[in-house]
């Protein structure tokens, strides 16, 4: 089964890089200076940050449906990130080199599997577990330190 990775998009999170520290203090972000790569993922470039680049850390709200699973987590934006536009089928090197936590969602947005693979499984394990017609959607997060990676879609 084809999927899409979806990266977050640049122009709804822009506006952070404007504010200033105490503005972002105020939203529950910062700003930060990357001192060691790899470890900083932009969830937009769906990259690494490179040493010295400014990213901004904050809370994001990757399940805002109404439902149990409701939940957000800490994800970095890349100042300067470019927007990805991952091809179906394409994982990115920053989900490739990391394990993974993948979680399977229905269409009333209710866990119904989850599993933790290493990152060079998981085009594998996104199509098969695709090919099941409950699973609507499935959610990546990084394992160790479980911030959220990126949404995933069927694809045509």
């Amino acid at each position: 089964m084809n999927f899409q990775i979806k990266p977050l998009q640049r122009s709804d999170f822009a506006h952070l890089f404007e504010l200033t520290d105490a503005e972002l203090a105020a939203q529950h972000a910062c700003r930060q200076i990357v001192s060691s790569k790899p470890g900083t993922p932009c969830r937009v470039s769906m990259q690494d940050a490179e040493v010295g680049e400014t990213v901004i850390l904050f809370n994001y709200e990757h399940q805002p449906e109404d439902s149990p699973y409701k939940a957000s987590h800490a994800v970095f934006i890349r100042e300067r990130a470019e927007q990805a536009n991952l091809a179906i089928n394409e994982v990115p090197d920053v989900i490739r080199s990391r394990l993974m936590s993948m979680r399977y969602f229905d269409k009333s947005h209710m866990m119904i599997d989850a599993d933790v693979v290493s990152g060079d499984r998981v085009a594998e394990e996104l199509s098969k577990a695709l090919e099941n017609d409950e699973i609507a959607y499935v959610h990546l997060h990084n394992a160790k330190p479980g911030c959220f990676a990126a949404s995933v879609y069927r694809a045509c």
